[in-house]
């Protein structure tokens, strides 16, 4: 059997009387590839504030194991700082300068920049500075990446090559990871399973199972018949029947 990374059962959050999620279960597999889309307003962040322990449930609880690492939408790259040295930041628990400095090259490689390990960010474009956020969130021992619309600053053109290199990396160094995106094409092109929340409260509409591998072209039958299936339970799309029944 293999084990979950999260438990969430009955989870329910409310700010004030304004109830964002309500009465939410899943799991979480380790090694699984979650992302989680849905209107506007209907608790995708609250929920993965909820998975990093940064926030707790009115209701329910959460269970996580493993250590979290989490991505944002706008980089966190410290701007007085190196790319190696901004790195090196999550590799704060290895006492060993050799050893921290031999892994730091091992990310540079990973990420296919070695050549930029004495850049500052401002020298960097906005979709290195995401690899280099990247490599800094997979340093270290941790189990589980959390990504909050990491792509969604970037034109359209880089954000396809983003998702090439994140199902590259991901090949190399295994995670579990949960992405909160707007972006269906993301989803459907990345990840091994597509939560679609509701309205708020926002609560489990749907779940949708992709088992093709990655990389995926987003022009590949699987990830646009992902793509229709996730509109139409979005209420995007009209069901024209076709895929009603898809699994």
């Amino acid at each position: 059997m293999i084990p979950e990374r999260y438990r969430i059962e009955g989870v329910s959050r409310s700010f004030g009387p304004l109830e964002v999620l309500h009465d939410l279960s899943l799991e979480i597999l380790h090694g699984e590839f979650v992302a989680i889309v849905g209107p506007s307003g209907c608790g995708k962040t609250t929920l993965l504030n909820l998975l990093s322990g940064f926030d707790k449930p009115t209701a329910g609880t959460v269970v996580r194991r493993g250590e979290v690492r989490m991505i944002y939408q706008q980089d966190g790259l410290f701007p007085w700082q190196t790319v190696a040295e901004n790195i090196s930041l999550g590799l704060r628990d290895v006492p060993s300068e050799t050893e921290r400095n031999r892994q730091i090259q091992e990310l540079l490689r990973l990420i296919r920049r070695e050549a930029f390990a004495h850049h500052y960010p401002h020298q960097l474009s906005g979709g290195m500075r995401q690899l280099v956020e990247l490599a800094r969130a997979l340093a270290g021992e941790s189990d589980i990446l959390l990504m909050d619309e990491p792509f969604s600053s970037l034109d359209y053109l880089t954000r396809l090559r983003m998702r090439e290199e994140l199902a590259r990396i991901l090949s190399e160094r295994p995670r579990t990871v949960v992405l909160v995106t707007h972006d269906i094409e993301e989803a459907a092109q990345l990840a091994d399973r597509v939560m679609v929340l509701s309205e708020c409260p926002g609560q489990i509409r749907y779940q949708l199972n992709i088992p093709a591998p990655r990389p995926r072209d987003p022009t590949q039958p699987d990830v646009v018949r992902a793509m229709h299936l996730i509109l139409t339970k979005l209420n995007i799309e009209h069901n024209s029947g076709e895929y009603a029944d898809a699994r």
